[in-house]
C-alpha cells in the first residue's frame, strides 16, 4: 500500500471525526496544507493523488482581436505541437502566494496560471484554488519575467479554481478557450507550466488525452471532513509540483483544460487530471462578476448510514432502512424546520438520499437559494416530512 501527500484536497476522511459537514457552519477558512490521501482503485491497491503546487523559488469567449492569429502561410516542415505553444505559451505565467502577516512572512508557494481575459485595463488569471488559499498577497510573474502585483477576484474550493488580476500594460496575448466536450481520446495534449517553480517555468510537457472525464473523490476543510468529487480530464503529459494553475492546451493552442492535480506511487506513470475548459468557464466567468460561487445550505452536519459506524438501536430504525444520511448536528434553516440530531434523511423532494455526497449533490446541482426543499427523514423510528426554505452556504 502506497501513502502520498497531498497538499491541499484529501481523498481521507478526517482522523478527527467521522463527521462530514454538509453546510452551514464550516469550521475552516482554507484547505489543508499538508494532508495524506488515498484514492482505491483496482484490487487492493492505493494510489496517491496529490496537487501540484511548488514550493516558493463576461462570458469567457476570446475573439481574434483580443488575440489575433498569424496570418502567414504555415511552413509545411513546422512542429504541429510548436505551433500550439507558440500560439499560447506567453499567455502562462507563475503566481507566487505568500502568507504576510503582522509585516512578517509566515509561508508560501508557487503555481502556475492563464491569462484568459483582459478588460477595464485589467487582465485576469486563472489558477487553481489551492495555489492561492496558502496566503493573502500574490505575485505574478510573466513570461518574460516580470514580476507584477496581483489581487484576487475570487475563488471557490469545490471546483478549486480561482481569479487573479493584474495591470494589463504589455500583455499582447490572451489565452482562448477550447471546446472540452469534443475532445477525443488519443488526440495530443501539451501542459504548459512552471514545475518546480521559476527555474523551470514555461516548461513544455506533451502526451494524449487519456479519458475525457475521471472522477476524482476529494476532501475539503482543514481537517478533510467535506467530502467532494471532481469530474476531470485525464491525461499523461508530465505534470509535476507547480503545474497547478497552468494551462492544457491542443494542437489549436486552445486550453482545454486547467492543470490541477496527478496520482502519484510507486510504480504509477502518466495519471495526471485537469479541469475542463467547459466546466472552468461558467464557474470563472461568475467568480469574475460576483466574486463567489454562491450555493443553497440545508444546515446540518451529517455522516453517512453505515452498519459499521451507527449503532442502529440507539437510532431505532425499521430494518428495513440501510441508507441515509445521520443529522449529527444542526443549524439553521434546517434548526428552525425542526430537525434534529439524529434523524435519519433519506430523501429530499422525491429524490431518494443514500448518502452525505447524493445529498450535497441534490442540493448543489438542483437547487437555489431561497428554494423549498422537502425533507422525508425516520425519527425514533417514526417516518416524517419536513419543508425548509435554503439559506446560502457561507
Amino acid at each position: 500500500m502506497g501513502l502520498f501527500e497531498d497538499e491541499f484536497y484529501s481523498t481521507k476522511p478526517s482522523r478527527r471525526s467521522a463527521r462530514v459537514r454538509q453546510s452551514g457552519r464550516h469550521p475552516y477558512r482554507g484547505l489543508a496544507l499538508m494532508v495524506a490521501a488515498a484514492l482505491i482503485v483496482g484490487s487492493g491497491t492505493t494510489l496517491l493523488v496529490t496537487r501540484q503546487l511548488a514550493p516558493k523559488s463576461s462570458p469567457l469567449v476570446i475573439t481574434e482581436a483580443n488575440n489575433p492569429r498569424p496570418t502567414a502561410t504555415p511552413d509545411p516542415d513546422s512542429d504541429p505541437v510548436v505551433e500550439a505553444v507558440s500560439r499560447v505559451q506567453t499567455a502562462v505565467v507563475s503566481v507566487i502566494t505568500t502568507d504576510v502577516k503582522e509585516d512578517l512572512v509566515q509561508n508560501g508557494g508557487m503555481g502556475s496560471g492563464v491569462i484568459f481575459k483582459k478588460e477595464d485595463g485589467k487582465a485576469l488569471v486563472v489558477t487553481n484554488n489551492h495555489v492561492i488559499e496558502t496566503g493573502n498577497t500574490y505575485e505574478v510573474v510573466l513570461a518574460d519575467g516580470t514580476h507584477r502585483e496581483a489581487k484576487l477576484v475570487g475563488s471557490d474550493a469545490y471546483t478549486d479554481l480561482a481569479v487573479l488580476s493584474m495591470k494589463d500594460d504589455g500583455i499582447k496575448t490572451v489565452a482562448e478557450f477550447g471546446d472540452s466536450d469534443k475532445l477525443r481520446v488519443g488526440e495530443t495534449a501539451i501542459a504548459i507550466g512552471n514545475p518546480l517553480g521559476l527555474s523551470f517555468s514555461h516548461t513544455i510537457t506533451k502526451g494524449i488525452i487519456s479519458s475525457k472525464q475521471q472522477t476524482i473523490p476529494v476532501y475539503l476543510g482543514q481537517n478533510g471532513d467535506v467530502r467532494w468529487e471532481m469530474e476531470v480530464i485525464q491525461t499523461d503529459a508530465p505534470i509535476n509540483h507547480g503545474n497547478s494553475g497552468g494551462a492544457l492546451i491542443n494542437l489549436k493552442g486552445q486550453v482545454i483544460g486547467i492543470n490541477s492535480m496527478k496520482i502519484s506511487d510507486t510504480g504509477v506513470e502518466g495519471l495526471g487530471f485537469a479541469i475542463p475548459a467547459n466546466s472552468a468557464k461558467p464557474v470563472l466567468d461568475t467568480l469574475v462578476k460576483e466574486g463567489k460561487i454562491k450555493r443553497p445550505k440545508m444546515g446540518i452536519y451529517s455522516e453517512d448510514l453505515q452498519p459499521f459506524t451507527i449503532d442502529f438501536d440507539v437510532l431505532k430504525l425499521p430494518k428495513s432502512v440501510t441508507k441515509g444520511v445521520v443529522v449529527t448536528d444542526v443549524a439553521d434553516p434546517a434548526k428552525s424546520a425542526g430537525l434534529v440530531a439524529k434523524d435519519v434523511i433519506v430523501q429530499l423532494d422525491q429524490q431518494e438520499i443514500d448518502s452525505t455526497m447524493e445529498l450535497r449533490k441534490y442540493l448543489f446541482y438542483k437547487k437555489k437559494i431561497g428554494d423549498k426543499l422537502d425533507v422525508t427523514f425516520y425519527r425514533e423510528g417514526k417516518k416524517e416530512k419536513v419543508t425548509l426554505t435554503l439559506s446560502e452556504l457561507d
